[in-house]
């Protein structure tokens, strides 16, 4: 019988979310990678390719675009305006949606980004705190508002504190839930109680940004997820949010325990660097990383394909199996013997 499950009606009732913001962003969302050639130069009808894939054959609502996982501190403005128009054309041929990221070390960089964003075709707008200057819980704020006004575009909260060095309080969030356009939180620092006091307070969704926390986080009520290895399983999220929205605990609880390898497998090096390699297997665009990003070693490569292998063999496969490579298979299986 088939692993591959049904798309989730967003828009529905029945789907246990904030209509607003799943309708705006979706609930399976992978945070894409920006693909480069060979000479590391922005690879367009890539990034066109791969955001088409995720997005039909991924089984993802959307895909970020120029997040962490996309290397936006290695990518120039033009270039992140270039990789939105790409992707806009590959997902929205599929009903997807692209989020920008529009992280910045300013608020008046983060507003440019934005403006660009939206000119460039963008459905929303993913905005993390400003890196680096790490400002006070009222310079944050107002940040974040000033980002949510520049545009018209629906806006996910980006809270990452490993990588800006500052996390938004309960408070800050509590308040930036007054603006119409903020309408959800990508949550990376495991805050599962605050974000339970935040959803309880106001119409905010949140979406685990962790992906070792995605049963966890839809168990006090997040959304869906925003996520890195759904480059590779998209389906098996799209199930495990199945099983959890039609109160099928102990599957979901199962196919969890069954994806932890590859939520771990994913991050032993940075999640883009492991990503583009697993695309690369998979014959799809990705390419090099940039500095100060390298790319994995061939040993790390075995590594993760062993572990993708147990992912896709055991317990359902990505959409297309016709399409798993030979090298993620057990040495006795073919791709034939890997149902979907």
């Amino acid at each position: 019988m088939s692993m591959v499950p049904d798309r989730l009606d967003t828009d529905s009732t029945t789907a246990n979310a904030p209509n607003a913001a799943s309708a705006a962003f979706g609930r399976v969302i992978t945070a894409m990678v920006t693909p480069f050639d060979h000479a590391g130069r922005l690879d367009e009808r890539g990034t066109e390719r791969l955001a088409a894939w995720l997005t039909r054959d991924g089984w993802n609502d959307s895909v970020v675009v120029n997040g962490t996982t996309g290397e936006s501190i290695s990518t120039t403005d033009r270039e992140k305006s270039r990789a939105i128009r790409a992707a806009k054309q590959g997902a929205a041929a599929h009903g997807g949606k692209v989020i920008a990221g529009v992280g910045a070390g300013s608020t008046a960089h983060s507003i440019k980004l934005a403006k660009e964003a939206a000119s460039a075709g963008a459905d929303g707008l993913l905005v993390v705190a400003p890196y680096y200057s790490c400002p006070g819980q009222t310079g944050l704020l107002r940040h974040l508002l000033a980002v949510a006004d520049a545009t018209k575009l629906p806006v996910m909260i980006y809270d990452i504190p490993k990588r800006t060095g500052i996390a938004i309080e309960t408070e800050t969030v509590l308040a930036a839930a007054r603006h119409p356009r903020i309408l959800a939180v990508k949550e990376a620092k495991g805050d599962l109680e605050g974000a339970t006091e935040v959803m309880g307070q106001t119409h905010l969704a949140y979406y685990s940004g962790d992906d070792a926390l995605n049963l966890p986080w839809l168990s006090v009520g997040a959304t869906g997820f925003v996520s890195v290895v759904g480059h590779v399983v998209g389906d098996q999220l799209t199930q495990l949010l199945q099983h959890h929205v039609h109160g099928r605990n102990a599957e979901a609880l199962a196919l969890h325990r069954h994806l932890m390898p590859i939520f771990r497998g994913m991050f032993w090096a940075p999640g883009a660097a492991s990503a583009k390699a697993a695309l690369g297997d998979l014959g799809l665009p990705g390419g090099p990383v940039r500095l100060p990003l390298v790319d994995l070693t061939e040993e790390q490569r075995r590594e993760l394909r062993h572990v993708l292998a147990g992912t896709v063999t055991e317990m359902g496969a990505p959409a297309d199996p016709a399409r798993v490579p030979t090298g993620w298979l057990p040495a006795e299986a073919t791709v034939g013997q890997v149902g979907r």
